[in-house]
């Protein structure tokens, strides 16, 4: 992967197209290497490597997500068999922090792609819509995580944002139009105001849990 004197063209590319420094490439390259087994690409299965997704509410979403070619920027639909490192960058960046020397257009367009991307999660058959009981997994199961909420806390909270996001929905409709579901566009509405950037990380980066895992 080069060193920090000599950057290979290739990794230049990578950085620049990702926004990850070649300190980050170069350590994702190697989780990359542990997930893959040392293999060029990673299929599904070889996720079972992460011990941290074990338990994951949202396991098979976030997987599926590395194959959706919507957030591989490939295709409108469907999922790829597996992916390379270049792949994998791609899908990483949207789980990058937001950098401080980031203009407002550069925030808006960082918070946009990472909505997107927790849009196409629970977009499934890519409709471009998700129905107002998704939404509300989306909350519940994102607010699961966080260990000092309690369960039925979380399903209050849950059942409240899927009434505010009907409330949404339905009240900007012209009476002759029929409720079909969340939209991308109302779907930016609901998270106005809400510090995406932290609830979108990804704790198997870390390369300690899995360090003994071959």
């Amino acid at each position: 992967m080069g060193s920090s004197h000599s950057m290979p063209e290739e990794i230049q590319e990578l950085a620049d197209k990702t926004g990850f420094t070649l300190e980050q490439i170069e350590h994702l390259h190697r989780r990359f290497r542990q997930i893959s087994g040392d293999q060029p690409t990673i299929r599904k299965e070889s996720f079972d490597r992460i011990p941290d997704l074990e338990f994951n509410p949202i396991r098979s979403k976030i997987v599926r997500a590395f194959f959706d070619k919507r957030n591989l920027r490939q295709a409108p639909s469907g999922l790829a068999d597996e992916i390379n490192f270049e792949d994998f960058l791609t899908i990483m960046s949207y789980f990058r922090p937001i950098e401080m020397n980031m203009d407002e257009e550069q925030l808006d367009h960082f918070r946009q792609e990472k909505l997107k991307f927790l849009f196409h999660m629970y977009d499934s058959d890519n409709d471009g819509k998700i129905t107002l009981l998704e939404y509300r997994k989306v909350v519940e199961e994102l607010l699961s995580r966080n260990p000092h909420l309690e369960k039925e806390s979380a399903r209050s909270i849950a059942d409240g944002a899927m009434m505010e996001a009907a409330s949404i929905c339905v009240g900007q409709m012209e009476p002759d139009q029929v409720y079909e579901g969340i939209t991308f566009e109302d779907f930016l509405k609901m998270w106005q105001g809400i510090d995406i950037n932290t609830k979108m990380h990804v704790r198997f980066l870390n390369m300690e849990p899995i360090a003994h895992c071959h």
